[in-house]
């Protein structure tokens, strides 16, 4: 009897020991699963701090020139390269993330291909800057420094330099880079054409470009889409101007989309298809300890530093200089954005509460970034500009927004700026300091910085992408084509009402 008792509990033991073995198995994979799904410690800790990023432009390519070599491969394909196997093996790996992924094509990480071109459309170029960069008798035509126009429009290099960092250096989620075309969601082309454009010869420029374009046409991967999955920087309005009209289907990085015709022709630009990226401020961040020191002893109400005679929508400056010039509480200098007037606009910039961001030549300025990251609040009176990322940022909750018309009235702008009250003020203020952070490229790219909102941004483009891209390959020679109308509305700014 006591032999048969002792059977059953013998199994109770053993069916309750594996019981709990199962059970803490369980647990111990759902632990690690949710710490794989995590951000590893150095990316957490970089979402609350960027102490270890490198913001200089100057320092961080001298970093980058003296660590990284060119790469040994190049991708550069014959003018008469078969388009089919690229698309068969796209078709076969689109089919596959299909029916194993219930998300795709929506999500992230974005899969992006960085081409490998020869090192005279990239390191050939940074070192030409490098090179050069200390000469500041070096000017435009309007007396800037050229290699601070370089340094404010060089998003080229932060993406780039990201993209090719070592999966170990990386921060961002966003974006993977992948080695096979196939697996691609999209296509970077890592072609300086700002750092080109100022610092080469005319005519060479051009042949260049005209290279780069040929380089770029001859893929395969852009003959597949017609290049609507590719993406080209293109932040200075002048850069890659001679060739552009060929590749206008492509994604283009913009500082903004000028709708006169000055600088983009119509059908060349519009949201759906590219993406606006802020420039890099001139400035340095006034960070958290900063802001607790100069906000309470902001004693200028509002500031301008910068050119006041600029051609197009630029005209309202001098209109706003003629009216604003001598009153209470305004300070409207002329300058430069040579090192003096660096200095000189950011004391002035951290000593005010409101800076004046006009139009100039184009609806876009660094002044308006520089505003930002000094936590003066930017009072935006540029009739057409588009904002990077608005998809994301509420840019309501950090700038004022006013009409050229009622900006130029006698006394209604200071007297609108005047009846802002100081709860709003103090509001505004404690969002700018949220917000900087997103407009500080860096390296290593930081979480929820200029480089990752790239990616969140492109990645509610891609459907659309691949909807045109097939669209187009399956369109009959020879049948009637879809018309399609790119005249779109200008963005014009209404005042709206502050609600104190």
């Amino acid at each position: 009897m006591a032999g048969r008792q002792m059977m059953p509990r013998s199994k109770s033991r053993i069916l309750l020991f594996s019981l709990s073995l199962l059970v803490f198995s369980l647990l111990f994979f759902l632990s690690s699963f949710q710490q794989g799904t995590r951000l590893p410690p150095t990316s957490r800790h970089s979402l609350t701090t960027a102490t270890t990023a490198e913001t200089s432009f100057v320092a961080s390519l001298d970093h980058f020139l003296a660590n990284k070599s060119p790469s040994t491969k190049d991708d550069t394909a014959s003018p008469d390269a078969d388009v089919t196997p690229l698309d068969e093996a796209v078709s076969r790996s689109e089919a596959d993330r299909l029916y194993s992924d219930p998300y795709y094509p929506v999500g992230l990480p974005l899969r992006v291909y960085v081409y490998d071109m020869p090192k005279k459309f990239t390191y050939d170029l940074l070192w030409l800057f490098q090179n050069t960069y200390k000469d500041t008798s070096n000017l435009t035509s309007n007396g800037s420094p050229v290699h601070r126009l370089i340094e404010q429009h060089s998003i080229d290099y932060w993406l780039w330099a990201d993209l090719i960092a070592p999966p170990s250096e990386r921060l961002l989620r966003s974006v993977v880079r992948v080695h096979r075309q196939e697996e691609a969601d999209l296509f970077y082309v890592p072609f300086f054409t700002t750092i080109s454009f100022f610092l080469m010869e005319k005519q060479h420029c051009k042949a260049l470009y005209r290279e780069a374009l040929k380089w770029m046409t001859d893929q395969p991967a852009w003959k597949r889409s017609g290049g609507r999955d590719h993406i080209l920087p293109i932040h200075h309005p002048w850069s890659f101007k001679s060739v552009r009209r060929y590749v206008k289907n492509a994604i283009w990085l913009l500082p903004d989309m000028d709708s006169t015709g000055n600088w983009y022709k119509p059908g060349q630009v519009y949201l759906e298809k590219d993406l606006i990226l802020p420039y890099v401020p001139n400035v340095e961040l006034c960070d958290t300890r900063c802001l607790s020191e100069t906000n309470p002893k902001r004693s200028t109400l509002l500031f301008f530093r910068g050119r006041l005679k600029r051609n197009a929508g630029g005209k309202i400056r001098l209109k706003l200089g003629a009216e604003l010039s001598g009153a209470d509480g305004v300070v409207i200098q002329e300058g430069t954005a040579g090192e003096g007037g660096k200095e000189a606009a950011q004391n002035g910039m951290r000593k005010s509460l409101f800076c004046l961001s006009p139009a100039g030549d184009t609806p876009s300025s660094a002044r308006l970034f520089d505003a930002i990251v000094s936590g003066c609040i930017p009072v935006i009176v540029s009739d057409e500009l588009e904002l990077p990322f608005e998809g994301i940022l509420d840019y309501r909750k950090i700038a004022l927004f006013v009409s050229s018309f009622d900006a130029v009235k006698p006394g209604w702008l200071l007297n609108f700026l005047r009846g802002i009250s100081a709860a709003r003020i103090k509001e505004m203020q404690q969002n700018l300091s949220k917000y900087s952070r997103h407009f500080l490229y860096s390296s290593p790219a930081q979480p929820l910085g200029p480089e990752d909102l790239v990616w969140r941004m492109m990645a509610g483009k891609v459907v659309n992408i691949k909807l045109h891209s097939r669209r187009s390959q399956r369109v009959v020679q020879g049948s009637r084509n879809v018309c399609t109308c790119e005249c779109r509305p200008g963005n014009v700014t209404d005042t709206v009402p502050i609600i104190s």
